[in-house]
């Protein structure tokens, strides 16, 4: 059974990344500049809330979209309390995480930084997965801006990463973390003592916490769900903990790297039940909400033309070309374009592109899904206490 997730028809209007003004590559040059670190700005404006600060804690709490504040309110009341007149950014394009944290450790867009989905194809036409990715292709190699907690370190700011023992020394940690002191920790109380001991140890300290704990409630469950709400209890939990154990001079960031919305049995459409579809398709990656075909040599028009006649209106299906140049990844450097399919199937509503035979079962399984470009997916809160 799907849970209501109570998303108003306004969560579903496309919205566009606020590179340069207000998404998430702008988080971490904006704290940067707080902390002192040369050619950094503060593009959000924190200084106004956050003078004097000299220490900063950033928790990214995975698929804590704005429109779930709503939701979350009645099991996490600290987090809707920090929540209540506070702005919003949005994530990069697409939506989901292991773009979302790539664009926030670099702090660029997600065309400079070439992390470009949650899976791509690399050129020798075999999938990478950048969840599961240890050294090959090399991070540093395959994602080349020198990131946020780099520079900040270079200027003096202790920086400390405090999340999952398992992520330490992964492909995506060093392509979007690299500089950072990294801390294993389990999620929940752990990770808020040990953000907070790293926030005391140096008066000048950049401190990053994770917690996905809701991000997979929601995926196994759905937003809303009896355990997606114990999720948010402990959200909540560890956001009242780090909040009031703050040592002096120092400000919580409190983040996301997307939302959820949960996708109903008719709302599936799966390629490998529509031979329209298969035809001309030579590879597939990408995730539900965002599918990037990779076509046989000069079948792409037709490509094209056979995914719009299927989803009408549930989707956008684009060339390449038409996603890059509408600025979905901003600017996207030759070496990075032919990670991006030659069609890019943007689903709209609840719809979602299943690829079976492309990609394991269990993706089909899920209840909650993002990387689209609705606002429920793209919208995410920013929180501060200090």
């Amino acid at each position: 059974m799907v849970p209501d997730d109570r998303l108003p028809a306004s969560a579903f209007e496309p919205v566009r990344p606020a590179y340069g003004t207000a998404s998430l590559a702008d988080v971490l040059p904006s704290v940067s500049a707080l902390l002192g670190v040369p050619g950094a700005t503060d593009v959000l404006g924190l200084r106004e809330r956050l003078e004097g600060v000299d220490r900063i804690g950033v928790l990214l709490v995975d698929g804590l979209g704005a429109h779930q504040i709503p939701v979350i309110s009645p099991y996490a009341p600290l987090t809707a309390q920090l929540a209540a007149g506070a702005r919003t950014v949005t994530a990069g394009f697409p939506s989901t995480t292991p773009v979302s944290l790539t664009t926030l450790g670099a702090g660029t867009p997600p065309g400079a930084h070439g992390i470009l989905g949650f899976t791509v194809r690399r050129p020798d036409g075999r999938v990478l997965n950048h969840i599961h990715w240890a050294d090959d292709p090399d991070p540093r190699s395959w994602q080349p801006v020198p990131t946020r907690f780099e520079t900040a370190a270079a200027a003096g700011v202790a920086v400390t990463e405090v999340s999952r023992p398992e992520f330490e020394g992964s492909g995506l940690t060093e392509a979007g973390f690299r500089g950072v002191r990294y801390i294993g920790a389990s999620e929940g109380a752990e990770t808020a003592d040990l953000m907070l001991s790293a926030l005391a140890a140096t008066p000048r300290s950049l401190v990053f916490g994770y917690h996905g704990e809701l991000d997979k409630r929601g995926h196994e469950d759905g937003v809303d769900s009896p355990s997606w709400r114990e999720a948010a209890r402990g959200v909540d939990a560890l956001v009242d903990r780090l909040v009031h154990g703050l040592p002096p001079r120092s400000a919580l960031l409190v983040i996301a790297d997307h939302g959820q919305l949960n996708v109903p049995p008719d709302e599936r459409i799966d390629m490998a039940d529509i031979p329209d579809l298969q035809a001309g398709v030579a590879g597939v990656a990408g995730e539900p909400r965002v599918r990037y075909l990779y076509t046989a040599p000069g079948a792409r028009d037709d490509v094209v033309a056979a995914w719009r006649s299927v989803f009408a209106d549930r989707a956008w299906v684009l060339t390449r070309e038409e996603a890059i140049d509408g600025g979905w990844f901003g600017p996207v450097p030759a070496a990075h374009r032919s990670r991006i399919g030659e069609v890019v199937v943007i689903c709209q509503g609840r719809t979602i592109s299943l690829a079976g035979g492309w990609e394991p079962p269990s993706v089909g399984r899920l209840i909650a899904y993002h990387g689209s470009v609705t606002a429920a997916e793209m919208q995410i809160p920013l929180l501060i206490a200090r």
